[in-house]
């Protein structure tokens, strides 16, 4: 086939890494979405159904089609691409407390501390994407305040132009440090993890009686403009007492510049014996849809600078690439990434006992 100029035509498929919803389609390496009655929608949905699509549409428009990430031209290599939305940075692993529905209170990891020189060099080359970023989370599984670099490491992330996004048990959101946050401008995105005003029950299921140090600081805090965005989550099993906490917390911080959210804890992809699971394991997976894509929107590093492939990996089952050795842009183009890529989408079947078949996050067909 030929176009007018005389040129072969270039063929397209739809491409592997969408979200296909109801009314909505999603493409995590453009950020772009087509929801019912934008155009290009119906010939999407139409392709996904098996049309043929040489068939429909002009070659101009397939062309526009696959700028925006909807269809790829067949034969295209595109497992090596991604779209850097999202960073989880953990400059150590400590955590002051043990969490009933974290995996730090089965299997507590030993102290282990990012070198400053090591979590410059890093911050350094993820500012290449400023452009895209929309946060740098301080956090996976430790507490980011717990570290006294904190303040420093916040002050690393401001000075190369990169969103700092602290998630936190607020135990060490002194007001000192609150302050000094504030001087420098604030941060992104503050999220506080707070389940109970149950002092008791606090201590017991946090392993810690930290609950009125955790006030104080959240009560100098609730009221300033610390962060755009500032959410307090309400973590527990769905049941009454976790309604009941959850109605508590809302009202005493009504009023403050917190959104109280209301979340059931999951399982950590079979980590953790209680919490949300999915139903089945034995379909094949077709994507990830933890806030955005983990593979091709996220890059996480833990503690020993290591990329591994998400959040629920919390034994770093999945080492992508070092950053003490290897940079960012060749692992996240790299084929250990690529590869994981494919099996998150299906493109090629991922192993049994792969992470994602046990992930409530998975999409699966």
């Amino acid at each position: 086939m030929t176009n007018p100029s005389g040129s072969a035509a270039i063929r397209y498929q739809l491409s592997p890494f969408l979200h296909h919803g109801d009314d909505r389609i999603y493409a995590p390496l453009t950020d772009r979405t087509l929801q019912r009655g934008d155009a290009g929608y119906d010939l999407v949905v139409a392709a996904r159904e098996g049309a043929e699509i040489a068939t429909l549409g002009p070659a101009e428009w397939l062309a526009v089609l696959a700028d925006e990430g909807w269809l790829v031209p067949v034969g295209e290599e595109i497992s090596r691409r991604f779209y850097l939305k999202y960073v989880s940075l953990e400059a150590s692993s400590v955590c002051n407390q043990g969490c009933y529905f974290c995996p730090v209170s089965v299997a507590r990891r030993a102290d282990e501390f990012m070198s400053m020189e090591l979590y410059e060099r890093i911050v350094e080359q993820l500012a290449a994407y400023r452009d895209t970023l929309e946060g740098v989370s301080m956090i996976n599984y430790n507490e980011p305040t717990a570290d006294k670099r904190f303040l420093d490491q916040v002050r690393i992330l401001k000075r190369y132009g990169l969103p700092p996004a602290v998630s936190t048990n607020g135990t060490g959101l002194t007001p000192e440090r609150t302050d000094a946050i504030l001087e420098m401008g604030g941060i992104y995105y503050l999220s506080v993890n707070l389940s109970t005003l149950d002092r008791e029950r606090y201590k017991v299921e946090r392993g810690g009686d930290h609950l009125p140090l955790v006030l104080r600081n959240l009560d100098h805090v609730k009221d300033k403009p610390f962060a755009p965005r500032m959410e307090m989550v309400v973590l527990g099993t769905g049941d009454e007492r976790h309604r009941r906490d959850f109605a508590e917390i809302q009202e005493r911080f009504r009023g403050s510049r917190f959104r109280v959210l209301y979340y059931e804890v999951m399982d950590r992809a079979g980590v953790m014996p209680i919490g949300l699971h999915p139903p089945r394991r034995g379909e094949r997976l077709r994507g990830c849809e933890q806030t955005g894509s983990r593979p091709l929107q996220w890059v996480h590093v833990n503690s020993a600078g290591q990329c591994v492939l998400c959040c629920q990996d919390y034994h770093h089952r999945y080492v992508v690439g070092d950053l003490n050795h290897e940079r960012l842009d060749d692992i996240l183009s790299g084929e250990r990434m690529a590869l994981l890529r494919r099996w998150v989408y299906g493109i090629e079947e991922a192993p049994d006992d792969f992470i994602c078949r046990g992930c409530i996050y998975a999409l699966r067909r």
